[in-house]
């Protein structure tokens, strides 16, 4: 195979993001370029494994792209594994699985225009700006070298059974009381991966919404962190007489969850819960927690015999912590949920089955279930387009002055304000924004640290907007 010439720096640096390859479908990627990438990466991973192994979601572009990185791969002498249509969880099963590389076409949660890549290496470990991505980035700059040897073959694989099968065999599903489970597939990869899985176990009723695979969400966004996107879901749970309501984004890696009344249940409490059970079966197990989680959880999981262990913000940091400390679960505020019986990946699905599998051995409700695990107010992630984020900070940081107890720096500022009060301000890892998480013990103290981080900013952006 002939190299690739290279491509604009610019062009380059904007799609490839901390985790994933990410961009507008016709102007940011297209055939040509994810090709390119499909090279780059069977040269960074040819010494690992003699194959890769390639998953795309429901995206009109998803297929033509996919196979265009394919043929990238091929063309450097690797072998292509196809398993079609699937969650990017299902892809990660199939990376462990196979024990090679893999490629999961998606954007995500991101609207329809937009379409992207998620790697791993092989067993699922995740390639991030420095595991992978900074190396492809500078190929797909200076041109992928070509390949002398033979060309890859293809082959086809379903293992969408296989999955459903192996993470039924993680968690004990039998004897479970009956549960009418409302689910809102956002038209997203949950709609192809929930029949497959949750049809199976007898104690379970599915309700579905929005299964149908449509990559324009016709419906609303596939982001359940949006509050906007759960409204349908609260609906439906309370008109179905649903015991409780799960929300899958986009490409099925994250699992929200709602309460029979229709009441979002925070991701910190299914944290909580899953760490919880987990320490029950392995007591003094490591559990990963990330900064913007709720105090409750490393109180919680102290409380249950673990041991809890801070991170930073993002899939490749929470995944590293896995390996190093072996830690048997890892829970995000965004609804990501990591396992260490699932190579140490993120799966919603998972973290659904053992939500469902507690409250089906419970005989209280979902809201009774899980008001044990939520002792704080939270703010919810909010999101501040700045010109300069680092004064912003600054300015922050003066106004509470001594009402700080301290400040720590592992991601972007935590501030602790004493009597379970904080916020953390950080620089987002994928957009051009600042992001503010607060928690206290009331709703008042919540919205008052909220205002006055809001005035702040807002008056240090009208300052520099009267600049000339």
């Amino acid at each position: 195979m002939s190299g690739s010439p290279g491509f604009a720096a610019d062009a380059v640096n904007s799609v490839i993001k901390a985790y994933d390859v990410r961009g507008l479908v016709g102007e940011q990627l297209n055939a040509e370029f994810v090709g390119a990438v499909g090279a780059a990466f069977a040269r960074l991973v040819r010494g690992d494994s003699t194959q890769v192994v390639i998953g795309y979601d429901m995206r009109a572009s998803s297929p033509e792209l996919a196979a265009a990185f394919a043929d990238g791969v091929m063309g450097q002498g690797l072998d292509v594994v196809r398993i079609g249509l699937a969650s990017t969880d299902q892809l990660y099963f199939a990376s462990g699985l196979l024990d090679c590389p893999g490629a999961m076409f998606t954007a995500s949660h991101n609207p329809a225009a937009y379409n992207g890549i998620k790697l791993c290496r092989a067993g699922a470990k995740p390639v991030g700006q420095d595991t992978g991505l900074a190396a492809i980035r500078d190929d797909l700059i200076a041109g992928v070298l070509g390949y002398d040897g033979p060309a890859g073959t293809v082959s086809d694989r379903d293992v969408l059974a296989d999955y459903s099968a192996f993470l039924r065999s993680i968690v004990d599903v039998t004897g479970l009381r009956p549960l009418r489970v409302a689910v809102d597939a956002g038209n997203g990869m949950a709609g192809h991966t929930v029949p497959a899985t949750l049809d199976a176990i007898d104690a379970l009723t599915v309700l579905p919404l929005y299964f149908e695979l449509d990559g324009t969400f016709p419906n609303h966004e596939a982001n359940p962190l949006d509050p906007a996107n759960l409204v349908d879901l609260q609906g439906f749970v309370v008109a179905q007489g649903a015991d409780i309501g799960l929300a899958f984004d986009g490409d099925a890696d994250r699992c929200f969850v709602v309460d029979e009344r229709g009441r979002p249940v925070s991701p910190s409490a299914v944290t909580a819960l899953v760490a919880a059970g987990e320490l029950g079966r392995e007591i003094g197990a490591t559990v990963i927690h990330n900064l913007i989680t709720s105090r409750a959880v490393p109180e919680l999981i102290v409380e249950r015999g673990g041991t809890p262990v801070r991170s930073r913000v993002g899939h490749s940091y929470i995944k590293a912590l896995m390996a190093e400390t072996g830690a048997i679960f890892g829970g995000e505020h965004s609804a990501h949920y990591y396992f260490r019986d699932f190579w140490g990946a993120d799966s919603g699905m998972l973290a659904a089955l053992y939500v469902l599998a507690a409250l089906g051995r419970s005989d209280r409700p979902l809201s009774e279930l899980t008001a044990d695990y939520q002792r704080y107010e939270a703010s919810g992630e909010i999101n501040f387009t700045v010109r300069d984020a680092p004064a912003c900070v600054e300015a922050v940081l003066t106004t509470f002055g001594t009402r700080i107890q301290s400040i720590d720096h592992l991601d972007g500022v935590t501030v602790d304000l004493g009597e379970g009060a904080w916020f953390n301000l950080r620089t987002s890892n994928t957009e051009p924004l600042l992001r503010l998480n607060v928690e206290a013990r009331t709703a008042d103290e919540v919205a008052a640290i909220v205002s006055d981080v809001d005035a702040e900013i807002a008056a240090l952006e009208s300052a520099a907007e009267a600049v000339p």
